[in-house]
C-alpha cells in the first residue's frame, strides 16, 4: 500500500490544540469517517456501508485519479450547489470558494481562474475532479491500494451548518450557561456566555428568548439564544433550564430596591405604596439657615399680561436673585433685570453663580434645566460696575414669544446699595424706556425678599441613627415650614410656598447601607438631585407622576464617610416631595 499524505494527522493535531478546555458543542461535532471508492466501479463505502452510485466512484482521466465532486463533496459534508445566476458549479470549502464554469471550461478559486482540464473533467455528464486537488482544499487525507484498485479516504465531515455558502464564512455557535444550578426565588441570575464565532471575526448580535434577571415564583424556565456574527451568520438556537426554588430571598419590590440602577423609577402601586413607603417615621433633623445671603424672589404675576415692573428690592452685599415668569401676551416680550444706582458713587455688582435656560413653553423643562445649571456651580465672577446714578441692565435675556416662560438664579454680591428690578420689557424697548413702566400688581404665586436662601438639614443615617425606613418631607410647609420673608411692593410679611429658589444641603455622617428614594406626592415632578457630587435626574426624561412611581437616588455601602444630597425645588414642579431611606441588610 503506497502512503500519499500526512495532512490529515496534522489537521486532527493542529485542532487538539486550538480548542483544548472549549466546552463541548453537542450538535456541531464531528468524528473522523473513511471513504472507500473502486476504480471504475459504480459502489462505494461509507463507514462499512455500501453506497450505491450511477457511475464510477472514482476513474483515471489523463493519466489523473479523478472523483466526482457532487458526491464527494456531499459526503465531506461540502455541498456541490448549481448557481442559476451564475450557471457555475461550486462549492464553498474552509480554505476557499471553488466555482466551475462549465460552458466556458474555467475554473475559479477565490477568484483565481485556472484551466479547468488541469483540475477537472466532464465525464458523460458527470463533472469529476482530480483527487489530489481536490484534497488540498477540502482538507482530507488518501490512500491508494494498487492491489485492490482502491481509493481510501480519510475525513472529518464539515457540519454542513457551519459553512456560508455564498460567503466561505464559518457560523457563529451559541452557547451559555448559568453561575449554579439553581436559583431561588428573588435572586439575580448570572448567565455565563460562552458564545464564540469560529472566524474570530466577533459576535454582532445576542437575541435571548426568556431570558430575566430575577424569576420571583419557582419553577423551571427554558431560555434560548441566537447569536449573529460581524458577516450576519446567525447561530442555531441554543436552550438551556432554568430551575428556581428553595426560600425566596428577596420579593420584588425589595429585589428592586436592592437592584434597580441609580436614575430608574420604579412602577408602584397602592398596597406597595402603603407596604414600603407611606407612614413611615420622620427623619430627625438638625435646621442651619444661611442668613448671609438673601433672596430676592419674583414669581407674581407669574403670567405675565402686559410689560412693567415685576418686582424690585435693593441689595448691599449678597443676595441671590430668582425670577419665574411666563409671556401671557399676544406679544414678544424680553425679559431683563436691571441694576439701578441710587447713590453717588459707582458699585460693583459681582455674579459668583448663575442658573440660565432659554425661553421654553415646557415649564418643567425650564424649572429642571436652569437648576441643573446653578447647581452645576461652573466657575464665574464677573463684574458690572454701575455708575453713580446710572441704571444698567445686569442681565436680559433672548426674547420669549406667546407662551414660552423664563426661570433663573443669580448669585450676587456688591461693595454698595444697588436696586435691582425684574422687567417684562417691549422687545423694542431701552433701558431709558423702564423710567415710564409701571409696577404690576401682584396675582398669587410668590414673590418677595426673604433672608434665607441655604438651609441645611444635619441627619444621622448611620446605622444607629436609621433602624428602618424613613423620610425627610421636603416642600410641604408643615415638616419642612416655608420660609417667611416681605413683599416690599404690598408691604407685608409673606412666605415663599414652595421654598423655590433655596438651595437645600442635607448631610449625614457614616450613612449605613441604603437605597435613596425620591416619591412624587403633590403632582407631577421633574427636577435634578446632587449626590455625594453626582446628579441624578428624577426621571431622566419625562416627568414623575404623583404616587406612581418612585425614583431611584442612590445607594450607599456603608462605607462612605459622609453623605451629601444638594437639591433646590424646580420651577414648574409640584410639592411635597418625601426622600426615603431604605436600609439594605
Amino acid at each position: 500500500m503506497r502512503r500519499i499524505g500526512r495532512r490529515l494527522l496534522a489537521a486532527a493535531l493542529g485542532c487538539s490544540l486550538l480548542f483544548a478546555g472549549m466546552p463541548a458543542v453537542g450538535a456541531v461535532s464531528t468524528s473522523t469517517s473513511h471513504l472507500v471508492l473502486t476504480l471504475d466501479e459504480t459502489e462505494a463505502l461509507l463507514d462499512e456501508q455500501p453506497v450505491a452510485l450511477d457511475s464510477a466512484g472514482a476513474t483515471y482521466v489523463g493519466g489523473r485519479m479523478m472523483v466526482p465532486l457532487k458526491f464527494v463533496g456531499d459526503t465531506l459534508g461540502v455541498p456541490v450547489k448549481w448557481n442559476a445566476k451564475t450557471g457555475n458549479v461550486e462549492m464553498a470549502v474552509p480554505k476557499a470558494k471553488l466555482q466551475f464554469d462549465l460552458a466556458n471550461q474555467k475554473v475559479s478559486i477565490n477568484g483565481v481562474t485556472v484551466p479547468f482540464e488541469n483540475v477537472a473533467a466532464l465525464v458523460g455528464e458527470k463533472l469529476m475532479v482530480r483527487l489530489s486537488w481536490l484534497a488540498d482544499y477540502a482538507g482530507f487525507d488518501y490512500t491508494y491500494d494498487d492491489q485492490n484498485k482502491r481509493v481510501n479516504i480519510v475525513f472529518v465531515p464539515i457540519p454542513a451548518d457551519l459553512i456560508n455558502d455564498e460567503t466561505n464564512n464559518s457560523q457563529p455557535v451559541a452557547k451559555f450557561t448559568f453561575g449554579k444550578a439553581v436559583y431561588r426565588p428573588g435572586e439575580t441570575i448570572k448567565y455565563v456566555d460562552l458564545s464564540y464565532d469560529p472566524d474570530a471575526e466577533g459576535l454582532a448580535k445576542y437575541e435571548w428568548t426568556g431570558r430575566q434577571d430575577v424569576y420571583f415564583k419557582p419553577g423551571s424556565y427554558p431560555i434560548s439564544l441566537k447569536v449573529t456574527d460581524a458577516s450576519g451568520n446567525v447561530s442555531k438556537t441554543y436552550t438551556r433550564t432554568l430551575v428556581v426554588a428553595g426560600t425566596p430571598l428577596l420579593d420584588e419590590m425589595s429585589y428592586k430596591l436592592h437592584n434597580q440602577p441609580v436614575g430608574t423609577a420604579i412602577d408602584t402601586d397602592w398596597t406597595a405604596l402603603y407596604a414600603y413607603f407611606l407612614n413611615r417615621p420622620d427623619v430627625p433633623k438638625k435646621v442651619t439657615e444661611d442668613t448671609s445671603r438673601k433672596l430676592i424672589l419674583s414669581d407674581s404675576p407669574e403670567n405675565i399680561k402686559e410689560k412693567g415692573i415685576l418686582y424690585r428690592d435693593s441689595v448691599n452685599g449678597k443676595a441671590r436673585l430668582y425670577a419665574d415668569h411666563i409671556n401671557a401676551t399676544e406679544d414678544i416680550l424680553r425679559f431683563a433685570i436691571v441694576a439701578r444706582n441710587k447713590s453717588d458713587k459707582p458699585v460693583t455688582v459681582r455674579t459668583t453663580n448663575k442658573g440660565e435656560v432659554y425661553p421654553s413653553i415646557y415649564a418643567h423643562l425650564i424649572g429642571h434645566e436652569a437648576s441643573v445649571d446653578f447647581m452645576l456651580r461652573d466657575p464665574i465672577d464677573t463684574k458690572l460696575v454701575v455708575p453713580a446714578g446710572q441704571s444698567y441692565v445686569y442681565v436680559q435675556l433672548p426674547d420669549f414669544y406667546p407662551g414660552q416662560g423664563v426661570n433663573l438664579f443669580y448669585d450676587v454680591e456688591t461693595d454698595g446699595e444697588v436696586e435691582f428690578a425684574f422687567v417684562a420689557m417691549n422687545n423694542r424697548d431701552t433701558v431709558a424706556s423702564i423710567a415710564g413702566y409701571k409696577d404690576l400688581p401682584f396675582a398669587g404665586n410668590v414673590r418677595g425678599t426673604f433672608p434665607v436662601s441655604d438651609v441645611t438639614w444635619s441627619v444621622d443615617l448611620s446605622a444607629a441613627g436609621l433602624s428602618g425606613p424613613s423620610v425627610l418631607t421636603i416642600g410641604d410647609g408643615k415638616i419642612d415650614p416655608f420660609l417667611p420673608g416681605y413683599d416690599r411692593e404690598r408691604q407685608q410679611e409673606v412666605r415663599n410656598e414652595g421654598n423655590y429658589g433655596v438651595m437645600y444641603h442635607i448631610h449625614s455622617e457614616k450613612p449605613r447601607k441604603m437605597v435613596v428614594l425620591m416619591l412624587a406626592r403633590g403632582g407631577a415632578f421633574k427636577g435634578p438631585f446632587k449626590i455625594n457630587g453626582d446628579f441624578v435626574m428624577a426621571p431622566w426624561s419625562g416627568v414623575l407622576p404623583a404616587f406612581t412611581k418612585v425614583q431611584v437616588l442612590g445607594r450607599t455601602t456603608g462605607e462612605e464617610a459622609t453623605f451629601d444630597l444638594e437639591f433646590t425645588p424646580p420651577a414648574g414642579s409640584a410639592f411635597p416631595i418625601d426622600l426615603i431611606f431604605y436600609p439594605l441588610d
